[in-house]
């Protein structure tokens, strides 16, 4: 698992095609039992090489009822998102994530992870890759219907502060679907 890691942090495949330049951010050990597949890190992950170390990284831990201590603890959490370099920005936000990067990578890291008890796909990009036909027509769709993707995978919308309006729109989402994911999450790390 840690010649793969280097290997990764060493990639160049797309850089070419990032603004900032390839810096691979990716953690995780063959002990993970969570897995947490986001989209790409930002601008604020790249300088820092810490995986959700922003505002959005902050609502996740609230979402999972957990503190940065327990987060980071790869035996834990794999923190391995469908790009691992930051895209860059277009006149909207950030760029999807790069194609290049699941493909290459997600399986080989998957392989090593013998204790994985569940796989948080986080975004549309995750959902489409790991569910693949199996999305419901739209990601609110989706996510509303997370048990039927249990007990291997939980669909959640991204934690972007963009997306409170999402948020407020879709209170079911804070009553029936949070409390089910900090019951899940407390149950694999308390076994």
């Amino acid at each position: 698992m840690d010649q793969l890691l280097e290997q990764i942090k060493s990639c160049r495949v797309c850089e070419n095609y990032l603004a900032l330049g390839a810096n691979p951010v990716v953690t995780a050990s063959a002990k993970s039992r969570i897995v947490i597949i986001g989209q790409a890190p930002g601008k604020i992950v790249h300088n820092t090489r810490i995986p959700w170390n922003d505002k959005s990284g902050d609502n996740l831990r609230q979402w999972l009822g957990i503190d940065k201590s327990v987060f980071y603890d790869t035996d834990l959490f794999a923190l391995m998102p469908m790009g691992f370099c930051y895209p860059g920005k277009d006149k909207t936000g950030d760029l999807p994530p790069r194609p290049e990067c699941a493909p290459l990578w997600h399986g080989k890291l998957l392989a090593f992870m013998s204790d994985v008890k569940l796989i948080l796909l986080i975004g549309q990009y995750a959902q489409n890759y790991y569910l693949r036909d199996r999305t419901k027509r739209t990601l609110t769709e989706t996510v509303q219907h997370f048990q039927h993707y249990l007990p291997e995978y939980f669909p959640l919308p991204h934690p972007s502060p963009r997306n409170n309006i999402w948020q407020a729109k879709n209170e079911w989402f804070g009553k029936e679907v949070l409390p089910e994911l900090k019951i899940k999450i407390n149950h694999i790390l308390e076994n």
